[in-house]
């Protein structure tokens, strides 16, 4: 179904922040109460609209960070230096304020406890929103299918979510978290050190055979390298699901 179709079926909700976390010095996570609200599954993304003074819109996709089970909706939004709507959400938006949503969206790339696993997620930089949303279905509904994230960042600074994954992983029920930084390391890091590569997804991805349902969220040169990779690896490409990223205005 076309895109326009299903927009066409959706209309613009007016969402006020109830709270704001910043997850890193750039990257902000801001809670919203939708009123009327239908509901989402994992990986989904809502269309956000800011309207000017003068009346001017700006428009922007961002991936929903909350589990389905959360009454309220949560956004993750890394602020861009150039961007016309990341810096006010990642800034100047406070508790109270009410801007426009439109969705949910999208039924490609989610993952529900019924598609069953074992689950391989991908993740560059805030490419792990959605599939923190994946990760947080899982915990809320009580499921036990083995899901493990390879997370690619900068540095420790950079990782988004850092102490929620710190804790689900530490519960040892299924979920793994592996980290690799690409810029710098704290003295002592002994984890990897490397952008997500063929030799790495060979490490760390379950073996072909086992037919691992995989989801690769990021810019777009991870996305595809780690895509072709994978199928280099012998996976299916029926099974990897991708969303990419890029240069968007912000």
């Amino acid at each position: 179904m076309a895109r326009a179709e299903v927009l066409g079926r959706l209309t613009w909700r007016l969402a006020e922040v109830v709270e704001t976390i910043d997850e890193t010095p750039r990257v902000r996570s801001i809670v919203f109460d939708v009123p009327g609200w239908p509901g989402h599954r994992a990986g989904q993304h809502v269309d956000v609209r800011l309207t000017a003074e003068d009346g001017y819109q700006a428009e922007r996709s961002y991936s929903i960070a909350s589990a389905p089970e959360q009454r309220q909706v949560v956004l993750t939004v890394e602020r861009l230096d150039d961007g016309e709507v990341s810096p006010y959400l990642a800034e100047e938006l406070r508790s109270g304020d009410r801007i426009e949503l439109r969705g949910p969206i999208g039924g490609y790339f989610v993952w529900t406890p019924d598609f069953g696993g074992p689950v391989l997620l991908v993740a560059g930089g805030s490419g792990v929103v959605p599939l923190m949303a994946m990760l947080r279905h899982r915990a809320a509904s009580g499921d036990a299918t083995p899901m493990r994230l390879l997370y690619s960042s900068r540095s420790l600074e950079d990782v988004i979510y850092r102490g929620e994954l710190d804790r689900l992983a530490a519960q040892d029920d299924g979920i793994e978290v592996v980290h690799t930084l690409t810029r710098s390391r704290p003295e002592g890091w002994t984890g990897h050190a490397r952008r997500i590569d063929e030799d790495l997804l060979a490490e760390v991805a379950w073996p072909a055979a086992d037919e691992p349902r995989v989801y690769v969220c990021g810019p777009t040169r991870l996305v595809e390298s780690a895509a072709a990779a994978l199928v280099k690896l012998g996976h299916d490409p029926a099974r990897i699901r991708t969303e990419r990223f890029g240069p968007t205005g912000g």
